[in-house]
């Protein structure tokens, strides 16, 4: 492959992703997976701080979606429904990345390093969601439980979608929301 080919950051996700499959995480070295893309250590640190971010690229420009999407959100919503709205609009983008979203999520299983990641990617999303909901006028305290119950319902959501490859996300979401009001009531 030559170095010159578009799409680098893509190809260094897809190598490293095989590589992560076929060896584990650990055993793989940035330099693997930039000799599998076809490109240099150098072009991989362009594109990505460390190994892990591969499987964390775009968590930001995700979050920036959901608070979008919050933003747009109806007032007549409460904070919950806003929040699990905003989710809902989001995971629509997840759908196309469904073969992916299992391998990754295989992996950050495998690794207490990606785990590790993986909630601070997290805490970030619920930290924003909280901030945007007590501009909405939600006091902080139930701001920040709000987001966190509605990632909650998400990642459970999320979870179920990528262990059974069926159904969609959104009827999974309203789904786990049901169980969640049926344990509080």
């Amino acid at each position: 492959m030559a170095r010159w080919e578009p799409d680098a950051q893509g190809r260094l996700q897809l190598a490293a992703l095989e590589l992560f499959q076929e060896r584990g995480y650990a055993s793989v070295t940035v330099a693997e997976i930039a000799d599998r893309a076809g490109l240099t250590k150098r072009t991989f640190f362009n594109h990505f701080t460390d190994k892990r971010e591969v499987l964390f690229a775009g968590a930001k420009d995700y979050e920036a979606g959901i608070l979008k999407y919050l933003a747009e959100a109806g007032d007549d919503l409460s904070p919950l429904d806003a929040v699990l709205a905003a989710l809902t609009r989001s995971s629509e983008d997840l759908v196309q990345y469904g073969d992916f979203a299992r391998a990754r999520q295989r992996l950050i299983e495998s690794s207490i390093e990606l785990r590790e990641r993986d909630l601070v990617k997290t805490a970030s999303l619920t930290a924003a969601l909280a901030d945007a909901l007590n501009a909405r006028g939600v006091p902080l305290g139930r701001a920040r439980l709000t987001a966190q119950a509605a990632l909650a319902v998400f990642d459970t959501a999320y979870v179920a979608w990528i262990g059974e490859g069926t159904g969609d996300l959104e009827t999974l979401m309203g789904q786990v929301l049901e169980e969640l009001r049926e344990a509080v009531r």
